[in-house]
């Protein structure tokens, strides 16, 4: 029933009957169907409620809206709301039979290492014996079931659907990467989550946030948002790690490097062969390597303790648990032992961790020659910055395109070259095609050298005036390797 799925929904207004059946809701006009319910949600592109006609016209039988049309169709429902987008959500989670009730639910939010935690937690717990569902950047799984990702985190109809997909399966745990964009455009309203872990801030989506302060009071309104029943834990070697946590109900934690905290870790060693850390008194050894993955790895052990794990279980099954697709995900070339590392850094800050990892490991005599772009359409705000970062930390960088999206390549590479101090500008190269780029990094290379190809990590595409044409970077990278006989 209509008036079962309104259930905390702010409604303003209502026209027409509330006790009708609807088969399904949509938020597209385009995939109605006699008989459902037309959600109208004003987007950043288009608005919802300029297709409520259409919606109508396509078998639509009750409309919920911000605002209502100047004429009222008397065979329709239509339901006014204080915020369709949330609306949406607590609607969404009803008419799926409210699936987070059946499972723990663990959201992933920050700037970096969200798809890591997300997916290192996934595979823990798989491997502890649990059932688990994933939502994440790079795929959405339900068990050993894999399905493509379209988003971070889908819309709340799609976000709910796969949830119940999850708990028809029997899927005890679900870890979920929560972007802000989904934050703030209410995708994950009515959604019951038992924890939260924040993983880090920095410099990232300004062209939606457009300020830094708004970006941050996003992440942290969903933390304000967690129960008192659920547990929240953040980085307490972030500048905001405290203050993210401030205001919420939910039972709070830290994890550290540097400071006292209830999860705290000690980088041992470093290297290719993986992290020797100490955790909560215990030595171990993980396969992940670099300072950010090991607060990845805290993260992540924090949670399953507050899931009620056993810590030398957790310690144990997490020593083998490999990392995300795509996140310093190296090869070396079987002739010149040449490290090639991919990895999605798309930010400022994730470029630099990278790279002072990478910097770390050298023992000196490599070079480290950098492949790196920036998306288009996209904060331009960040593309000197990322020059700058990589020039700094690298002996040569090749400047190409990310996915441009609906810019031109060569604007961008302008906006990243514009970041570059005179002193470096003798460092870099600008080369628009990918491919090339790629090809130029690993020619300029020699014996034992470093190439990172940064941005794109487990992206299977590169997006070009709106269409997505097929381009791997590791696995163009690996045929560069055999090209040139590196």
């Amino acid at each position: 029933m209509l008036r079962d799925l309104l259930y905390k929904t702010a409604i303003r207004a209502v026209s027409g009957d509330t006790a009708i059946e609807v088969v399904s809701l949509h938020t597209d006009s385009r995939e109605v169907v006699p008989g459902s319910c037309f959600i109208a949600i004003k987007g950043t592109a288009t608005d919802g409620h300029g297709f409520i006609n259409t919606a109508i016209n396509a078998g639509a039988r009750a409309v919920v809206c911000e605002k209502l049309p100047p004429q009222l169709d008397p065979n329709i429902t239509y339901v006014q709301v204080d915020s369709s987008a949330s609306a949406a959500g607590w609607m969404a989670h009803s008419f799926y039979g409210q699936p987070t009730t059946s499972f723990k639910l663990v959201g992933v939010t920050g700037t970096n290492g969200k798809t890591t935690i997300a997916t290192l937690l996934f595979r823990l717990f798989t491997s502890l014996g649990y059932k688990c569902g994933l939502v994440s950047t790079v795929q959405y799984q339900v068990g050993e079931k894999i399905f493509p990702s379209t988003h971070t985190t889908p819309d709340a109809i799609s976000i709910n659907r796969l949830l119940k997909q999850m708990a028809v399966e029997g899927c005890t745990h679900v870890f979920m990467e929560c972007s802000s964009h989904a934050i703030e455009q209410h995708r994950m309203e009515g959604l019951q989550f038992a924890g939260g872990i924040f993983s880090n801030i920095s410099h990232d989506h300004l062209d939606y946030h457009k300020t830094f302060d708004e970006y941050i009071r996003v992440k942290k309104s969903w933390f304000d948002g967690l129960p008192k029943s659920s547990f929240a834990i953040s980085n307490a070697d972030d500048k905001r790690g405290a203050v993210m946590l401030q205001n919420t109900a939910a039972k709070k934690y830290f994890y550290s490097l540097k400071t006292m905290a209830p999860f705290k870790g000690k980088i041992l060693d470093n290297s290719l062969a993986g992290l020797h850390m100490i955790v909560n008194e215990v030595e171990v050894h993980f396969k992940l390597i670099g300072a950010f993955n090991a607060y990845n790895l805290l993260a992540v052990y924090a949670a399953a303790i507050c899931l009620g794990e056993d810590k030398q279980q957790v310690l144990l099954h997490l020593s083998n648990t490999e990392g995300a697709e795509g996140r310093f995900d190296y090869n070396i070339s079987s002739k010149q032992r040449i490290v090639g590392i991919i990895d999605y850094a798309h930010t400022p800050d994730a470029l630099l961790n990278v790279l002072a990892t990478i910097k770390n490991l050298r023992q000196g005599h490599e070079q480290i020659i950098t492949v790196v772009g920036c998306g288009g359409n996209r904060d331009k705000t960040k593309r000197p910055v990322m020059a700058e970062v990589a020039c700094e930390y690298s002996d040569k960088v090749i400047f190409t395109s990310d996915n441009p999206r609906n810019e031109d390549p060569l604007d961008i590479l302008k906006d990243m070259e514009a970041g570059v101090s005179v002193v470096a500008r003798k460092k870099f190269i600008s080369i628009a095609d990918r491919r090339e780029a790629i090809k130029t990094a690993v020619s300029l290379s020699n014996k034992e050298d470093i190439v990172l190809v940064a941005g794109k990590g487990h992206e299977k595409y590169q997006e070009i005036k709106g269409v997505r044409n097929d381009f791997d970077d590791k696995r163009v990278l690996i045929e560069m390797f055999e090209l040139l006989e590196k």
